[in-house]
Order: structure tokens, then sequence, then C-alpha cells
């Protein structure tokens, strides 16, 4: 079949996505929001959340979610690729896996007590399995990391993951971190990804 065929059948597929004629509807940029959404149903995520980080937020299905279920809260993305704006969204330009992007990432944080870490990032798929699963497992670890230099005393987290090699051992570490650390696998996620998401409930400093 040629990969024409294969790019056809793929957009229809994606048309007919519940999920994606929902965000049109809804005026969000993604379907990735209906992610967060049925998380934050189940666990409450942004109740009380004073500051939230977004990493990796473009396109920023997930920094709108924040602005319409916790209107009074700070949201700042951060993302490599250009986001177009969100009113209420504080965006940086820049990988907070580098000095210079964590400085400005700091910098717009200021004294804001930030409650939530979010990352739906994820690496250019290759397609080789143990490559992706590194590529995803780095980016968990780095949000985490994160979390020492920014998360509240109580605060949460909420990271997607692959199952696969260096899964059990971040559970392990975020246990060691987190008061409660569950997994969770939205409806909204595709059936033949691979994507779930962990989430860690009171932060210990």
């Amino acid at each position: 079949m040629s990969k024409r065929s294969d790019t056809k059948r793929w957009l229809a597929k994606h048309r007919a996505d519940p999920y994606v004629k929902a965000a049109q509807s809804d005026n969000y940029r993604s379907r990735a929001a209906y992610k967060l959404s049925e998380i934050d149903d189940k666990d409450r995520l942004l109740a009380q959340a004073r500051g939230i980080v977004d990493l990796g937020a473009a396109p920023g299905g997930w920094s709108q979610y924040c602005r319409r279920a916790a209107s009074e809260a700070k949201v700042i993305a951060i993302d490599r690729l250009d986001m177009s704006p969100i009113d209420g969204v504080t965006f940086i330009k820049a990988d907070f896996g580098e000095q210079a992007g964590l400085d400005a990432l700091m910098a717009a944080i200021g004294d804001t007590p930030i409650d939530l870490v979010l990352s739906d990032m994820a690496p250019n798929l290759s397609g080789v399995k143990a490559a992706d699963q590194a590529g995803v497992m780095q980016l968990a670890e780095l949000s985490l990391a994160l979390c020492d230099d920014v998360l509240a005393p109580g605060g949460h987290l909420l990271i997607k993951v692959f199952q696969g090699e260096g899964f059990h051992e971040l559970f392990a570490d975020m246990k060691q971190r987190f008061d409660k650390v569950a997994s969770r696998k939205p409806d909204a996620s595709r059936d033949a990804s691979r994507e779930m998401y962990l989430l860690g409930r009171g932060w210990r400093t």
C-alpha cells in the first residue's frame, strides 16, 4: 500500500475520533486536553493549585485545560517548539533540560508556589522500541528531577511514560518522594498507544 493511501486512511480515522471532534467543538487545540480532564476528574489535581508548570506544552491543550479548570492559578508553559499565546498562560520557548531554559523557567515562577507539575512530553518516536522507551523515560526522569527545584510541599506530578525498561525504577523512585503514586491510562489515550501516566501525590521535601 502506498504512503499516500496510508496517510488518507490515518486522516479519515483521525477525523472520526470522538476526542478530535470534541476538541474542535470545545475549542481545544488538541485531543490531549481530555486525557488531563479525565485524570483531573478522578484525582482533583487542579482544585487547590496556585501555580502549575506545563512541560513540553505545545500545542497547548493541557495549558488550555488548566486555565479553564483553575482560573486563579498561575500557569507557566515551556516548550522548545513555538506555541500560540493563550490568555493567562506564561509561555517560555526553551528546553527546560538545559540551564538557560531552567533559568528562564525559574525566573517566570518567581515566588509562586507550584502545586502541580505536568508533562505530556514524548520524544520524536523512531519506531525502534528500545530507543523510544529510553527517550520517554529520560524525559520523565527530567520532569521528576525538576520537582526538587520547583514543587511545593504536598504538590503533585503527572508524567507520561511507556511501560518497559526503566518504568519500575522510576515508579520506585517516585514512591520515595511522594506520599502516593499511581498509574493512570485515560480513555482518551489512543488504543494503539503504549502511553500511560504516573501520578505522584503529596511531594515530600
